[in-house]
């Protein structure tokens, strides 16, 4: 019997469950991204030890922000979100550090922004689950190679640059 064999019908309970995940992001100054994260991001503090750590959260998702300790500054994130369209218009409206306007990538349509550390928040949309992208495209169902329809933003013949990587 081989091993996929052995284990096709075997159920094994997992030791633990697992609940889900925090980064951490290491911050220059704690009280200014805070303010940053709840300000111009919309997350809320969830709770804040001294000035070393703290909790931010939005929804489902929470981010531990640490000054000068833990991580590498610059480093990145995905956060999966309902419209990243929609958040990209929120964020500009707040003056969030934009990094990218919304763009269909292999793995999804995402927009990106950057807090005062660098760290980069990719928050988006598994692909072709939201149909209608910020210019008003439609996806064809060519997400997978970051193609859009000719005349769009990111077309390279309608004189823009491609979206995909």
């Amino acid at each position: 019997m081989t091993g996929t064999e052995a284990t096709k019908g075997a159920t094994r309970e997992a030791p633990t469950e697992f609940e889900g995940v925090n980064p951490i992001l290491r911050v220059g100054d704690l009280t200014a991204s805070i303010e940053y994260y709840v300000q111009v991001l919309g997350f809320k503090l969830d709770w804040r030890h001294e000035d070393i750590i703290a909790s931010v959260s939005r929804g489902r998702c929470h981010i531990f922000l640490c000054e000068g300790d833990q991580g590498n500054p610059g480093s990145w994130v995905w956060i999966g979100v309902g419209d990243a369209g929609a958040l990209f218009e929120e964020y500009k409206g707040r003056g969030a550090r934009i990094r990218n306007p919304p763009a269909n990538f292999p793995w999804a349509y995402e927009t990106q922004v950057k807090d005062q550390d660098g760290n980069v928040l990719r928050m988006g949309r598994s692909r072709c689950q939201a149909r209608r992208m910020a210019n008003g495209a439609i996806c064809t169902g060519t997400c997978g190679s970051g193609r859009r329809k000719a005349g769009t933003r990111g077309d390279k013949s309608a004189g823009g640059a491609s979206a995909g990587v």
